[in-house]
């Protein structure tokens, strides 16, 4: 996790900014219907010099991955040598993770203009609006903004909820990606996946290229009727992928030019997985070492590689390798080895999905080689609209201690609900709505078996623990 500078952490004008941002409406942490729509961005760009046109744009939608494809993406253009903005969101320890040059801070001299820039615009013009704007208009407005005065070369969006009225959605990108699409969001996207799929590939465009991931039959047959609509070529995986080979590696095996993997649970070295991957198009396999550990990493990978070449055709496949087994992402199979809690390994991850928490829990065990997980405690907590019946079966006989609590303060949840489905599955667990005194609970408990800890369900979670942790 990079620490913020100082600073941009205590910049009078930067504080100002988020006192500002907050007087919003903050769907993130109070979820409503009927305030999406796209006139409110339009107006303000306009008004700003059509600031989402400032540069080539990549556009990324899903109900999974999206953060990791997003990523990915921009280190390759980075290590094109492209001066390449990122959106995505949450953060997780500071508001400007949000909104940085391939993961790194942008100077303070472009945070505080833009936010300069931003209010001014809103207070000259908020009263001709006939809807009020929300925080995440703003700081979309924002990056435009921040992505304008750095003159980015390009920039990667990720959406934040749907795509088709997401605030990111009046870019004009050269390529278009969607990951995995499952049922989430149902109240606000619909309760089918067809409709979900239908509000992610609203982010498709006119003859733009679009790389979707393998989709349910479902979400395949509405986004190339959507793509066919926009005379646009779509690329799903599951056709363009030849193979994925994978194998977890040590940052030592590599130096030392083996293959063989030492015992990873006592070792404090980095755990790397070692990709080839074969898409049609390329004159050859990939061959890169993901710092992003899990099969679907892969998978990610193979989207980001192909929206590049397509996209960008004229960066080379050595550069896609390069950018690729640059790419990291804190909270996402984060694994953090002997930390200062005395805790063997802690494993943050803020899978939130059935498919993705089934992911991480499949990973684990083939990292670890620990079928049961019994050398593991778990942290769990979810924001109120996830699929917690879902969810709640895949930990039957795994982990040595469950601990469940909130995710924090800013998103819903409901912990009833959680332990009400917890009991239901036979699955014994110690709860506490105060999740500070339950983060502190597992870390002691954890350190004093000696167990590993699992912290998942939430990145808001995986957020207040690195608050009360130092590594």
């Amino acid at each position: 996790m990079k620490k913020i500078p100082s600073s941009i952490a205590e910049s009078k004008k930067l504080k100002d900014f988020e006192i500002f941002l907050n007087s919003f409406l903050n769907f993130e942490k109070l979820p409503q219907k009927n305030i999406f729509w796209l006139d409110t961005m339009e107006y303000f760009s306009e008004k700003l010099g059509n600031i989402h046109l400032s540069c080539p744009t990549v556009h990324v939608a899903g109900s999974k991955g999206k953060g990791s494809v997003s990523c990915m993406i921009s280190s390759i253009l980075s290590a094109a040598g492209k001066k390449t903005g990122l959106y995505t969101s949450p953060h997780i320890l500071s508001f400007f993770e949000r909104i940085t040059q391939d993961g790194n801070f942008l100077s303070l001299s472009t945070y505080e203009k833009s936010a300069e820039q931003l209010i001014n615009c809103i207070k000259n013009e908020e009263k001709n609006l006939k809807r009020p704007v929300t925080w995440f208009e703003l700081i979309t407005l924002y990056a435009f903004l921040c992505f304008k005065n750095e003159k980015m070369d390009a920039a990667v969006f990720e959406t934040g909820l749907g795509g088709r009225l997401d605030a990111t959605n009046i870019i004009k990108p050269k390529v278009c990606c969607i990951g995995p699409i499952e049922l989430e969001h149902t109240e606000f996207l619909g309760n089918t996946i067809e409709k979900i799929a239908a509000e992610k590939g609203g982010i498709i465009k006119q003859n733009t290229p679009v790389i979707s991931a393998a989709q349910k039959k479902e979400a395949k047959e509405v986004l190339k009727k959507i793509a066919d609509e926009k005379k646009s070529p779509v690329f799903f995986m599951d056709e363009e992928i030849n193979y994925i080979k994978t194998n977890y590696i040590l940052s030592t095996c590599i130096k030392n030019n083996t293959d063989k993997c030492i015992n990873f649970s006592t070792s404090s070295e980095k755990l790397l997985m070692k990709t080839e991957l074969s898409i049609k198009g390329f004159s050859r396999p990939l061959c890169f070492n993901l710092q992003l550990p899990g099969d679907y990493q892969a998978q990610n990978a193979a989207i980001a590689a192909l929206a590049v070449k397509k996209a960008f055709p004229e960066i080379s496949e050595d550069t896609i390798e390069k950018g690729l087994s640059k790419a990291y992402i804190p909270g996402r199979l984060e694994i953090i080895p002997n930390s200062k809690d005395n805790i063997p390994f802690l494993i943050l991850d803020g899978a939130h999905t059935p498919n993705s928490i089934n992911f991480t829990l499949r990973t684990l065990r083939e990292i670890f080689s620990d079928s049961s997980l019994k050398d593991f405690n778990i942290l769990f907590a979810c924001a109120k609209d996830k699929d917690i019946k879902d969810i709640t079966p895949l930990f039957k006989n795994c982990f040595h201690e469950i601990f469940l609590t909130k995710p924090g303060n800013v998103k819903q949840s409901d912990l009833p609900s959680v332990e009400k489905s917890f009991l239901e599955n036979g699955l014994k667990f110690h709860s506490d709505e105060d999740f500070e005194k339950e983060i502190d609970l597992a870390l002691k408990k954890s350190a004093a078996k000696n167990k590993k800890l699992l912290v998942t369900g939430s990145f808001y979670l995986v957020s207040e623990i690195l608050k009360k942790t130092d590594f």
